[in-house]
């Protein structure tokens, strides 16, 4: 599957909205991204190649959405679920198997394993189920990821949550990348 047609919209949406700057600097997880305007390109700063046209409108998104205030909304504090987004609940059983089940997997049986995470990606840990950390994949989005331990009545339960100014820079579908970004980086 290709995402070419969705890479070229994000591209027009840009220009549309773009400023004076023809060059970008944007932090994504723990690399930085240099974008191009005027050459339409998407530069990993790590190591000089092109990156995954998901990873590009990503970021694309997020600078059109930077450039249109001018500054993107303040985090609230307030978490969500990914049922209270737009189509959320409808779409939350293929989220759950795409990111929930796979924390769950990799962690739930040691679920202090992933403040490990803290060391490789921005973020901090947090004092929610029997392990919890906040991730940053852009400094004012922040991602919760929880998991509580089995014991003799419940099975090991992970949740992923989200500030809700999210919603105010991502479309739901880019929710759902930008999550899955996060769960194949922790």
């Amino acid at each position: 599957m290709t995402y070419q047609r969705a890479l070229e919209k994000a591209w027009e949406v840009l220009e549309k909205v773009r400023s004076e700057n023809r060059t970008f600097r944007i932090g994504l997880l723990s690399d930085n991204y240099t974008i191009d305007t005027d050459s339409r390109t998407v530069l990993s700063d790590s190591c000089n190649v092109p990156a995954k046209e998901y990873v590009a409108i990503i970021l694309l998104h997020y600078l059109t959405a930077k450039l249109r205030s001018k500054t993107l909304p303040s985090q609230t504090g307030t978490w969500i679920d990914f049922k209270e987004l737009e189509g959320g609940e409808g779409y939350y059983p293929a989220f759950k198997k795409r990111t929930i089940d796979r924390v769950l997997k990799k962690y739930g049986s040691v679920p202090g394993a992933i403040k490990d995470a803290l060391k490789r990606l921005p973020g901090e840990a947090a004092d929610k189920g029997d392990a919890g950390v906040v991730i940053n994949p852009f400094k004012e989005i922040s991602i919760l990821f929880t998991l509580s331990k089995a014991d003799e009545e419940f099975r090991s339960d992970a949740n992923i949550l989200f500030d809700k100014n999210i919603s105010d820079v991502f479309c739901t579908e880019d929710i759902v990348v930008l999550t899955e970004m996060v769960v194949h980086a922790i």
